[in-house]
């Protein structure tokens, strides 16, 4: 199924792109977001004419990412948990205790923008963990956790 993305979207394309997909991906995600329309002549069209309009969507998304970048980027929060007697804990920190800790100390982080490619942390120490917050805007932000005292 070909579609037009009406805004940029990572390993697909960029604004105005034309692209292939599978059937389920645009009637599941792309097309019920907003992400993409049907590639119809008349959407080609109304998507030219409107493309400075997406084009400064898309630009202050952007700025306000690299905004957050430059709050997160080098951050440190801490992280309390139970902790059995080799410094293992009893369960994990996940993307949403780091998203809920970096929220909790001033700036906004959704769970879905945190990176943890090794999975949740089941240990104690410091932690540099990837936050991806736009197209190409990434962040650093280091987690320490601690047992509670």
């Amino acid at each position: 199924m070909q579609v037009i993305l009406v805004e940029n979207v990572d390993n697909l394309g960029r604004l105005g792109d034309v692209v292939q997909v599978k059937s389920g991906y645009a009637r599941n995600y792309l097309l019920p977001q907003g992400i993409a329309k049907m590639a119809t002549a008349d959407n080609v069209k109304e998507i030219e004419a409107r493309r400075a309009e997406f084009e400064r969507a898309e630009k202050e998304k952007h700025e306000a990412a690299t905004r957050r970048q430059q709050e997160l980027d080098g951050r440190t929060v801490t992280i309390r948990a139970k902790v059995g007697t080799e410094g293992k804990l009893f369960g994990s920190v996940s993307a949403g205790d780091i998203a809920d800790a970096v929220t909790a100390d001033g700036v906004e982080l959704e769970k879905r923008e945190v990176r943890m490619p090794i999975g949740p942390l089941r240990e104690t120490g410091e932690f540099e963990i990837g936050v991806h917050l736009y197209t190409d805007v990434d962040a650093t932000v280091n987690v320490v956790v601690e047992p509670e005292a």
